[in-house]
């Protein structure tokens, strides 16, 4: 039980999910046992029934509070919901998590309108952030997801998000 108390610790001191390497290197113990000690770390918090839970998320693992908990705290400490994004925010955020890095002009000849507000309302809420600067005149800022993002969307990787529709061919473009 001694290992438990220490996985229990070491993430609860963490901010940000650790990856297998990291806890791996903490606790002296070889990367490839770490996701059944995490699944098994679960278990234990489960079998206490803790407040608390172990996620899989953005590479790492996060402690995290029980999903149905979520409520009765967001209730007692009188957190509120944040205020919901626009259509066009979560248009522009769609559009970065699936083509990122991207350019703010490359967004817009997408969207066919301006997306400066859209952009502003997902960096202020941290879902993404600059990444970098395109090698084009004027260097433009380019566009990616932020750890934030796959956290509030439960993601381990951008290779959890689901495929994108194919869209239907214009009739009036084929054969």
């Amino acid at each position: 039980m001694m290992i438990m108390r220490k996985v229990e610790a070491l993430l609860f001191t963490q901010k940000d999910p650790v990856s297998s390497d990291q806890l791996a290197l903490w606790l002296d113990m070889d990367p490839r046992h770490i996701p059944d000690l995490l699944e098994s770390f679960g278990q234990y918090l489960q079998s206490r029934q803790s407040g608390l839970c172990v996620r899989q998320i953005a590479g790492g693992y996060l402690l995290a509070t029980a999903p149905d908990l979520s409520s009765f705290l967001d209730e007692r400490l009188g957190r509120q919901a944040p205020e919901p994004l626009s259509a066009a925010a979560w248009e522009v955020l769609a559009i970065i998590a699936y083509k990122q890095p991207i350019t703010r002009l490359e967004i817009e000849a997408l969207r066919q309108t301006n997306s400066e507000r859209a952009l502003d309302t997902l960096v202020n809420r941290e879902l993404i952030e600059q990444v970098g600067r395109k090698e084009a005149p004027g260097r433009p800022i380019l566009y990616g997801t932020t750890v934030q993002f796959l956290k509030e969307f439960g993601l381990d990787s951008l290779e959890q998000l689901p495929p994108l529709p194919l869209l239907p061919q214009d009739s009036s473009t084929s054969g």
